[in-house]
């Protein structure tokens, strides 16, 4: 990456503290960085504003919702808050665009359960890192409807872990475990599957 040091000599420039700022967002490398710090900088005065503005109300208003962990606006969040929803399933993702991806397909209409991540011991990521005890008891207290849990992580060592680890905790609660058929590729992220292949996946979900 160019260094951007201020030719007085005062360090970083702000287009170096811009560049450095999108380098650090996932997935996006100097040269990408590059482009969009110099993209806000050619841009009008407004358009910037529009981007710092969103930025810092996503960082005041949104939350996790405190049924689901999901990432909301208003709490509990609108799944959770529909009634036409069928409260006897829960769908269990590793992170928010899971619940984007399976909602995109049209055919689950259960609920969701957001873990925000997976057990990944090299990682140094354990079942308590995750919102596994909020899951529990979610089902012990709040929907105790629930029968089915579909543990819908990614089809990969972290993913079949936790969901193993899953199985052993709602299996001896009467709950009823299943894991998304192998319709799924296996190491790929369910974010990318296209809606045909999730949609079957879900329809042929497997038990644990």
């Amino acid at each position: 990456m160019n260094d951007f040091r201020d030719p007085s000599g005062g360090g970083a420039s702000p287009i170096a503290r811009l560049v450095d700022a999108f380098h650090r967002l996932p997935g996006i490398g100097p040269k990408i960085a590059q482009r969009l710090a110099y993209h806000v900088l050619r841009a009008p005065e407004e358009e910037a504003r529009d981007l710092a503005e969103a930025l810092m109300e996503v960082k005041r208003s949104v939350v996790l919702c405190a049924r689901c962990q999901n990432v909301t606006a208003e709490n509990p969040c609108r799944i959770c808050s529909d009634k036409g929803r069928e409260r006897t399933i829960i769908c269990v993702v590793e992170e928010p665009l899971d619940v984007v991806a399976i909602e995109r397909t049209g055919g689950f209409h259960g609920l969701y359960h957001v873990l925000h991540g997976v057990i990944s011991p090299a990682d140094g990521v354990g079942p308590e890192d995750l919102k596994i005890a909020e899951l529990l008891a979610r089902i012990r207290d709040v929907d105790r409807d629930v029968t089915e849990v579909i543990v819908a992580t990614n089809p990969n060592l972290e993913g079949e872990a936790t969901s193993m680890y899953l199985g052993r905790l709602l299996r001896p609660l009467g709950i009823r475990v299943t894991r998304l058929a192998r319709g799924l590729p296996a190491g790929a992220d369910l974010e990318y599957a296209d809606d045909v292949t999730l949609g079957r996946a879900l329809e042929f979900r497997q038990e644990v």
